[in-house]
């Protein structure tokens, strides 16, 4: 007992002794010598996509070792962080990253459809997607769900049209960037306009993580399963008339495209109270230091009460700012560039993962994260929530809003440093003021296997430089 007393006081005093000088302008208060700050060691990852010249390898550091089985290469430049983990890397965090790539997809004389659900992602519970391409003039079957269904256009152009509970009536054309809402059990239907030769491709939203594409009630399908005579007797026709109802539902099938002008294809003209579309692509992106981005919710598309969104960009070194959304668990897709996301699970526990265009992350209520452009074009994504409101807590407003002296207590910071906290939300923030300039060490030349002058393996930016780079 003695000895480890005599011990534990050598070094904590040695710890004391080594904690680096405060700043002059700084009245932080001492760290405590029980507990070391955080290491500083960089965590860029080690290479990207591009890096054509590169043998991906679980090496960061000293620790890891080289792969002597076989390897999936492509799949291992695609996800840095997953092979070789930055050190921050801790505890046991769900998979939140899932491809579009990887999903099943059903093919049709009409089109294809692919969806990600909770059987893909055991931890998105509350959001289900669908990704659809329709050929000019195709149309996807007549139908309705449980569930209500969001949708972005990523491509072409796409007539809607619903019929309310009580026979109001919708119907509008919607274009790249733009959004339609129908509430759970609203009849729909979406056909490909002939605008572009290729017709559509649009993403699909449904507030329930075990949604799936075959749940969905068909009219098709369910007329098929009706005795004729039955059917006759509803609309007060001969039983012959419906001779030539498909003996199965047909999902997505090719059709004559619709009249160019939307009003031509009216039965009566609309009449419900909201419009059930959404013009994104015509509102104006806020700017930021780092890029933009839009909100758009049950304020200002009042239709969609139970799916609000965020369309963000991120300019090269940019990156979404920590932050966390308190109660609505974030369902994220890539349109382009890469990306990484570190989300924070709280007790230590942390998980960094990379993301290309037709990647989906999801992320639980409360978890705190940041999105941060790891590529060199422009990153562009979307936030999709289950909620009608918009809501996000942004890490540094709220220090900047909090107490100096308590902050101070946290994070052994200055004065100068507080002050540089943004008290609005940045949303996107651009690169940091001042970035270290690297070259190549040796020792990462033999550990990446490539050559000395081969720096154009990696993203031309700073944040992509691997942590054995030298600081000049």
């Amino acid at each position: 007992m003695h000895s480890w007393s005599v011990l534990s006081t050598l070094a904590i005093l040695s710890t004391a002794l080594a904690a680096p000088p405060l700043s002059e302008t700084s009245s932080a208060p001492a760290p405590s010598p029980t507990v070391p700050p955080a290491s500083n060691d960089p965590n860029y990852p080690l290479w990207n996509p591009r890096s054509s010249d590169i043998t991906p390898e679980p090496i960061r550091g000293g620790l890891g070792a080289t792969i002597l089985g076989p390897q999936n290469r492509l799949l291992d430049l695609q996800n840095p962080d997953a092979l070789a983990p930055p050190t921050t890397y801790n505890g046991d965090v769900p998979n939140f990253k899932w491809p579009f790539s990887l999903s099943h997809n059903w093919l049709y004389t009409g089109g294809w459809a692919r969806q990600q659900n909770v059987k893909d992602v055991p931890s998105a519970t509350d959001i289900a997607a669908v990704n659809m391409r329709l050929k000019a003039g195709a149309i996807r079957e007549m139908h309705w769900h449980i569930d209500a269904e969001w949708a972005y256009m990523l491509a072409g152009y796409v007539r809607v049209s619903t019929v309310t509970p009580d026979g109001k009536v919708y119907l509008a054309d919607v274009g790249p960037g733009d959004l339609w809402y129908f509430p759970a059990g609203f009849p729909h239907s979406i056909q490909a306009k002939n605008t572009t030769d290729e017709g559509a491709e649009f993403l699909l939203i449904f507030d329930s993580g075990s949604f799936s594409e075959g749940s969905t009630f068909l009219l098709i399908d369910w007329l098929a399963h009706v005795p004729k005579e039955v059917i006759a007797k509803n609309f007060q026709v001969d039983a012959s008339a419906f001779d030539r109802i498909p003996s199965r539902g047909l999902f997505i099938f090719p059709s004559i495209p619709p009249p160019p002008d939307a009003t031509d294809d009216m039965v009566v003209p609309n009449d419900t109270p909201v419009n059930y579309t959404y013009p994104l692509s015509q509102v104006n992106g806020t700017k930021t230091a780092g890029g933009t981005y839009k909100v758009v919710d049950s304020t200002t598309f009042t239709a969609s009460t139970t799916i609000s969104a965020a369309e963000i960009t991120v300019e090269v070194n940019g990156i979404r700012e920590l932050h966390w959304h308190p109660t609505e668990p974030e369902w994220t897709y890539f349109i382009s560039g890469e990306a990484r996301i570190t989300v924070y699970a709280s007790s230590s526990n942390a998980r960094t993962s990379d993301f290309q265009a037709g990647d989906i992350a999801y992320i639980p209520p409360s978890f705190g994260h940041y999105v941060e452009n790891t590529g060199n074009t422009t990153l562009k994504f979307l936030e999709i929530f289950k909620s009608g409101l918009f809501r996000d807590v942004s890490l540094s407003q709220w220090l900047a809003l909090t107490p100096p002296e308590l902050v101070k207590a946290h994070l052994q910071v200055d004065d100068a440093t507080i002050a540089k906290f943004s008290r609005d939300k940045q949303v996107v923030v651009g690169p940091a003021q001042s970035a270290p300039t690297y070259t190549r060490s040796q020792s990462h030349q033999s550990q990446l296997h490539v050559e000395t002058d081969s720096i154009d393996a990696y993203s031309p930016h700073m944040q992509n430089f691997p942590p054995e780079f030298e600081e000049k």
